[in-house]
């Protein structure tokens, strides 16, 4: 249990170690060019980019855990399709060779002194600083859900101590109500609380089980899913799969000793409605880290404050964002940060120089939407929610090739690609194969 209780405040960098020869306890004080916050696939991509722009020893990473996780695999972690470990490496294998580690928290950012106080009691100071903390995961604010992991019925996709609890559901359901929930807050991966549902519904198939079941999505939105394209497609898959999905239901409570999630009914205010489940899947609430909302680097609602198309903090020119942690207003997904990477390196190489940043981020992320164990829609878009997709085919079809695309390239190019700074998302590759069009 007490690694279920360190699931109240539970961080979404996912990463660790270093170089023996960089990763020492470091002294009392320190100073870097670049320093970069998290060591998640934004702050792994940004210091191998500036390792290579500025040199390793002019660059360090601040990172409490010991591995590093390609967290968008964890949907098939969660279906029996992957394993865990297959998602994971000791971050001292990602974080680049020479560039130092610090190996703790944040616990304080000034940036108007240009320092970071970490919380094993170092005062980092820099000229440059990259923010890529992620967010925070909030299973404490779902009543009665961190003791209800107890009970095996209840898993989340979201959590490396909670992943494989889906799984052992899934595989010892027997009938009743499957059901899952998506949260009333911001969500990394927006697709993902839905995907899981889709796996169920095939495992079910598959094990002739789906008769004697009903799965159940709850959500919090008006829609579905935020584009239209999409959407529509998504819509056909849950009629003629006989899913039922009930918009504008937001979990708030857990009663696992009785197998009940209460619900409160959003368009009806005090009205909850209570589910039985023999299977629970839940994407708890998420929010800025504390870090963060505890500085000045923080717009109102707690997220970095960064220019939309520049990735540069408004109000301090030296510091920078990417990822979960930022108020992008794009979907937040390891293919917005590749994207991502890619204009923040050009705007630190303008910076640098003095010039004005002149690359512009287009709000592009994508969701490869799992519909089975062997099809795909795969969804992108940029920041007006509309399509901005790679391949010169209807991508809102399910397809088995955008399917292994996920399962199994994808990996390849973050492990490979992104985390060695050199996959700035797929751009030329869509102006190539739409002959320039797009």
């Amino acid at each position: 249990m007490a690694a279920l209780h360190r699931l109240k405040q539970c961080h979404s960098t996912g990463v660790g170690i270093a170089h023996l020869h960089t990763s020492c306890r470091a002294s009392a004080k320190e100073h870097y060019k670049m320093l970069v916050l998290g060591g998640g696939s934004g702050g792994i991509a940004m210091s191998a980019r500036m390792k290579r722009k500025m040199g390793a020893e002019n660059v360090a990473v601040v990172e409490p855990s010991e591995m590093h996780y390609y967290q968008p695999l964890w949907t098939l972690v969660g279906a029996g399709a992957k394993s865990l470990a297959s998602s994971g490496r000791p971050t001292a294998s990602v974080v680049p060779s020479g560039v130092k580690w610090v190996k703790s928290g944040v616990q304080e950012i000034n940036p108007d002194t240009n320092t970071v106080r970490t919380e094993n009691g170092l005062e980092i100071s820099y000229e440059y600083l990259i923010v890529a903390l992620g967010l925070q995961l909030h299973y404490e604010k779902i009543k009665g859900l961190v003791e209800g992991f107890g009970h095996p019925k209840i898993g989340s996709n979201y959590s490396t101590q909670t992943v494989e609890k889906t799984w052992n559901a899934l595989q010892n359901f027997k009938e009743g109500n499957a059901v899952f929930s998506f949260p009333n807050t911001p969500v990394k991966c927006a697709g993902a609380p839905q995907k899981i549902m889709y796996l169920t519904d095939a495992f079910l198939r598959k094990t002739g089980k789906r008769p004697k079941a009903n799965i159940i999505y709850n959500t919090p939105l008006p829609v579905l899913f935020g584009v239209k394209k999409y959407a529509d497609a998504l819509w056909e898959i849950v009629k003629s799969r006989d899913l039922q999905v009930n918009l504008r239901y937001n979990l708030v409570e857990v009663r696992a000793d009785k197998q009940e999630a209460v619900f409160e009914v959003l368009d009806k205010p005090g009205e909850t409605k209570v589910f039985e489940y023999d299977m629970l899947h839940v994407t708890p609430p998420m929010g800025p880290s504390a870090v963060i909302k505890g500085s000045s680097l923080a717009d109102e609602a707690g997220w970095l404050d960064v220019d939309k198309e520049t990735l540069q903090h408004k109000r301090y020119s030296n510091v920078f964002g990417i990822g979960d942690c930022t108020n992008l207003p794009t979907s937040k997904t390891a293919a917005a940060v590749a994207a991502q990477s890619a204009v923040l390196d050009s705007t630190i190489t303008k910076v640098l120089k003095n010039d004005t940043p002149d690359k512009r981020y287009d709000g592009y992320t994508s969701c490869p939407l799992v519909t089975s164990y062997n099809t795909v829609i795969l969804a992108e878009f940029d920041y007006n929610a509309q399509p901005l997709e790679t391949f010169p085919i209807d991508q809102g079809k399910e397809r088995r090739s955008m399917y292994y695309m996920k399962a199994d390239l994808m990996p390849h190019i973050y492990w490979h690609g992104l985390l060695k700074g050199l996959w700035g998302g797929p751009g030329p590759y869509r102006k190539l194969l739409h002959l320039g069009m797009k």
